[in-house]
């Protein structure tokens, strides 16, 4: 059965990037930049668990033959696992669209994580033999990682090392969503209302990111005290209110760089950056690299 996962089966000419970081791992890479909706599909045993990440636009997945369709929107992702039943993919991925898939085995899956099954619900003993499906949101240093591996432009023999690396660094992201580990430990995180509320806090200092509100003024605005706002934040998000906007600062900045329209100083000055020096020493803190350079680099 499982030598399907290496047959291939094209829809309107189009098939996935892949690479086959070892042995029962698998990254799956698409992006379509044509003006026309694309069709991607894929033979999956069901021993597979598959982790499906929006990077950039949207795309629906369709199930028994068009009966059911599955969308998945920008910054999204979707976990799917039935050992009952194959789900192969057949993806329709609309223009302007990107998609990142990593395929792991089962027995694969639980090597990472055989002494930590009950962190991650889905392996515990009473879900072993269950379907389990699960969307969620990328987070900031996700959705770096999936650039990294979509935009991958290194030498093609160090390809299945680096998308290894990359696949993992993803996945031990993923997993490191505080609000499902620590909702037991929390209280109150349990209460919706302030839940609702710390994510009012990171909507507006996205939305104000070039001039943000202090912390108090912040927690003054979503009605919370400072110390609640900061706690429950951490747990939301799994970091500080700044921590967090600097994160999403340098990603709107790498994606303005990317689009070409605006120079250095006007990309440094849309994130809130008064000089670009400042812009520069931040950017080269994040990524390692000049905002100049990492222009050239995309060439």
């Amino acid at each position: 059965m499982s030598q399907d996962l290496n047959k291939e089966k094209s829809v309107a000419e189009s098939s996935f990037d892949e690479t086959l970081v070892e042995d029962g791992v698998l990254v799956l890479a698409y992006k379509n930049e044509t003006n026309e909706m694309q069709s991607a599909a894929k033979e999956i045993d069901s021993d597979y668990i598959q982790f499906h990440f929006c990077v950039k636009g949207s795309s629906q997945f369709v199930f028994n033959e068009g009966r059911y369709r599955l969308n998945i929107l920008e910054e999204n992702s979707l976990l799917l696992y039935n050992p009952q039943r194959e789900l192969p993919i057949n993806l329709e991925i609309n223009p302007h669209s990107w998609m990142v898939s990593i395929l792991i085995s089962i027995k694969k899956f639980h090597s990472f994580f055989s002494h930590e099954a009950d962190y991650i619900t889905f392996l515990s003993g009473d879900n072993r033999d269950k379907k389990y499906y699960k969307d969620g949101v990328i987070s900031p240093s996700m959705a770096i990682v999936l650039n990294q591996l979509i935009n991958y432009n290194l030498n093609s023999s160090i390809k299945p090392l680096y998308f290894k690396g990359k696949a993992y660094e993803l996945l031990s992201l993923y997993f490191n969503r505080s609000e499902d580990a620590n909702i037991e430990q929390c209280p109150f995180l349990v209460d919706e209302t302030n839940v609702i509320k710390i994510r009012k806090a990171k909507d507006i200092v996205v939305s104000r990111m070039a001039e943000p509100p202090s912390l108090q003024e912040l927690a003054d605005e979503i009605g919370l005290s400072l110390k609640k706002l900061k706690e429950g934040f951490k747990q939301i998000y799994g970091d500080t209110v700044f921590s967090f906007l600097f994160d999403y600062k340098m990603e709107v900045a790498r994606k303005l760089l990317e689009a070409g329209n605006d120079n250095v100083n006007e990309v440094g000055h849309k994130v809130g950056y008064s000089t670009s020096s400042h812009f520069i020493a931040a950017f080269k803190k994040k990524y390692g690299t000049t905002p100049k350079k990492y222009v050239m680099s995309l060439g």
